[in-house]
């Protein structure tokens, strides 16, 4: 994989002001979890070696974003081949209480470093037989530390993936910084990144299947809006990334052009200056070290939910408790 080094630290600031991130723009083994985890373990082992203190992936990565929905008529209701490729889709989801991200976490805490992995997860906690994209935070000791499941997936999600909670709005400290994360559309959502803001986030990491037409614009609004690093990470899908055993394979490709996703990692300074533009069409390790100076420089005119705000006038409630169906009272 290539590898693509970017510096944005002012020539006086202090170690302890700096870290050192890194987005992997990669494609998954579609469909295939454990597959896509070795891919997704690789890069974690290369930006440890690097020595990044985060890594950071892009939406649904793993096993892969549901691109078959918009391309084989996805909406059709109760039609068999819809059926197979959810049922082959949920089979290949993530149930962290089953240990799939172990592996992860045992490298994460070898390497000493942070993991935002967007995966599709099988809760548990809602029966099992439902999809939930979420955001995996994985600290530097190899814990996990919150899971972000999507509010609202968009448009033709709809059809795969269930609507989240805000039990994962939390964000973790990294270095000098504070570190949170968005799925997708989310990154439009003003309450959701204000739920954020307020607890302090000043590296920003939002997620995307792929798209520079998502990350041209967004990323460089939401660092200009929080006066923040904004680390937007994609994933990539190719025509010949489809592996040959994909259901429908040939109905998915006729109706595909040269990407399904087309890459368009990037990171935006909190001025909204670039400090890697975004990277399309290729698998790629970006790696850059970031200054908190510049983050603290800043807020001195904008600090957006600090001296910039008013809560006497305007402020949010965000409800954090995990959803669920049924709460169980047992016999004592």
């Amino acid at each position: 994989m290539e590898i693509l080094e970017a510096n944005h630290t002012t020539q006086n600031t202090a170690e302890t002001d700096r870290i050192k991130v890194a987005l992997a723009q990669i494609a998954p083994v579609w469909m295939k979890r454990d597959a896509t985890l070795k891919k997704v373990a690789d890069a974690v082992e290369l930006a440890g070696k690097q020595g990044c203190q985060l890594v950071t992936f892009g939406e649904a990565l793993v096993p892969g974003y549901p691109f078959w929905i918009e391309r084989t008529d996805g909406a059709r209701f109760n039609d068999p081949k819809q059926k197979a490729f959810y049922a082959e889709y949920l089979e290949q989801g993530v149930v962290i209480e089953d240990g799939h991200l172990d592996g992860i976490c045992a490298i994460a805490k070898k390497h000493s470093i942070a993991v935002y992995l967007g995966v599709m997860e099988r809760a548990s906690n809602r029966s099992g037989h439902s999809l939930y994209c979420t955001l995996v935070y994985i600290d530097q000791n190899g814990e996990i530390g919150s899971t972000h499941r999507k509010l609202q997936p968009t448009y033709e999600e709809r059809l795969a993936w269930a609507p989240g909670d805000g039990n994962g709005f939390r964000v973790h400290p990294l270095g000098r910084f504070k570190v949170g994360g968005l799925n997708c559309f989310e990154n439009w959502m003003p309450l959701s990144r204000a739920a954020l803001y307020a607890q302090g986030e000043d590296l920003h990491v939002a997620v995307w299947p792929g798209g520079l037409h998502n990350t041209e614009d967004t990323t460089r609004f939401v660092a200009k809006e929080s006066r923040s690093y904004v680390i937007s990470v994609s994933g990539l899908m190719r025509p010949a990334d489809l592996p040959q055993d994909t259901l429908e394979r040939a109905e998915i490709l006729e109706n595909s052009g040269d990407f399904l996703a087309n890459g368009g990692s990037c990171i935006s300074a909190p001025d909204g200056s670039w400090v890697v533009e975004p990277q399309v069409g290729n698998e790629v390790l970006i790696t850059a070290e970031l200054d908190h100076a510049v983050v603290r420089g800043e807020r001195q005119n904008f600090d957006p939910t600090g001296h910039y705000s008013r809560p006497d006038v305007t402020r949010l409630v965000v409800d954090r408790k995990r959803q669920q169906i049924a709460d169980f009272i047992e016999d004592e």
